[in-house]
């Protein structure tokens, strides 16, 4: 398992998890309106699925909410 910090919360993974993986445990759909940031540098959607994680990383899973 892999043990990364995920939106503040501790979270195990599985060995292979990737950072699309990890925004998929958070909910969110993979499309439009999602970002992603590893150890604090936003990564880019084409690289959420080859992105593998690693013990001790920490994940932030931003949606943009509509309102006024």
């Amino acid at each position: 398992m892999t043990d990364v910090t995920l939106n503040g919360e501790r979270r195990l993974l599985p060995d292979d998890a990737t950072l699309e993986t990890a925004v998929r445990e958070t909910g969110a759909e993979v499309g439009r309106g999602v970002a992603a940031a590893v150890d604090g540098q936003v990564v880019p959607r084409g690289r959420w699925e080859e992105l593998r994680l690693r013990d001790g990383q920490v994940i932030e899973v931003l949606r943009a909410v509509q309102g006024g």
